[in-house]
């Protein structure tokens, strides 16, 4: 494969000779010049005296970084300055913000996942979801189902910078090159495994798990005496995007579900801006994506900030929570 630029591929993402619409394209590649920007803060960190809290708190009650403000604000000037999207909305807001009245597109992110890793230097990222705009004010636009996302993807920030990226038609990852600040094309069409031995949750809180999760956590856990018959290894970056980008690579299931300690909440990662994106990519790289009732790209949005159960990954891992959960 001849490595191409993320602008070349924009010229013709399916090889067919048919270019992104130019919208999306303009998009897709701010996108890239603002993690390129974020990724340059992060190398930083300490040097740059941008490491440590900011003393406030998001619309979740979070501690913010002062890294999470910092890539907030690039990504919100970014999609001002496009010009083609209509309002913008983040996990650190609030509210969504009108930027472009009558443009084409709604963007949403989180600007800095696995913020809790930045002053440690472990990978974080940034995560992207790209919808269709449509009428309505404030949130009401943003509540389509994942299903309606015209493109999703995500930056890591690690040994490399690689962005990951789905038009809707498979998924490709660019390497930030760094003499040049271009990101070239170094993956095309990933798959994830059908097949695994890996799987990836936060074992702390097992005691608070419920039965399904519970009971297939312990099936990996009986290895090959056990009725999986194959030995498990367990992961866990607490970076959606650094786990998730393991998965893609070489398979494996990341799980963040429903606890007992807040039961009224259906889980802790949102769905607008982390599950969605990810599940998207997951999906187009033929795994699975499920919230312990349904699949998450079918889940009907209530509001911006709305919480949700995740289990996604290889195909045969998140069939077999689907049916320990009494889904299929």
């Amino acid at each position: 494969m001849t490595a191409r630029t993320l602008r070349e591929f924009l010229a013709d993402p399916k090889g067919d000779g048919n270019p992104a619409p130019r919208e999306l394209s303009i998009l897709i590649e701010a996108i890239s010049d603002s993690c390129r920007t974020i990724s340059y803060l992060v190398s930083r960190g300490a040097l740059a005296d941008v490491l440590g809290s900011a003393g406030t708190g998001n619309v979740q009650g979070e501690e913010q970084k002062q890294l999470d403000i910092l890539a907030n604000d690039e990504m919100m000037a970014m999609a001002k300055a496009s010009g083609v999207v209509a309002a913008a909305a983040s996990e650190e807001e609030d509210d969504a913000r009108p930027l472009n009245p009558g443009a084409p597109y709604l963007l949403m992110f989180d600007p800095l996942d696995g913020s809790s890793n930045i002053d440690v230097n472990v990978s974080i990222g940034t995560i992207f979801s790209i919808l269709p705009a449509i009428a309505g004010e404030g949130a009401a636009p943003f509540l389509q189902t994942g299903r309606h996302q015209v493109a999703a993807g995500y930056c890591v920030y690690g040994p490399q910078t690689t962005l990951v990226l789905t038009l809707g038609a498979g998924v490709f990852a660019f390497t930030m090159d760094p003499p040049t600040g271009q990101f070239v094309q170094t993956s095309t069409n990933i798959q994830i495994p059908t097949k695994t031995k890996e799987f990836s949750i936060n074992m702390s809180n097992m005691r608070h798990w419920a039965d399904p999760v519970r009971a297939y956590v312990d099936e990996c856990l009986a290895g090959e005496l056990g009725p999986r018959g194959k030995n498990f290894n367990m992961r866990w970056i607490a970076s959606m995007v650094a786990d998730v980008h393991r998965i893609l690579t070489r398979g494996g299931v990341f799980m963040y579900p429903w606890d007992k300690r807040e039961p009224g909440k259906p889980g802790k990662l949102r769905l607008m801006y982390e599950a969605n994106p990810m599940s998207l990519l997951v999906e187009q790289a033929g795994g699975k994506a499920f919230d312990g009732k349904q699949h998450i790209l079918d889940i009907e949005p209530t509001g911006l900030h709305q919480r949700v159960s995740v289990m996604l990954g290889s195909k045969e891992e998140v069939e077999r929570l689907e049916a320990l959960h009494g889904a299929n």
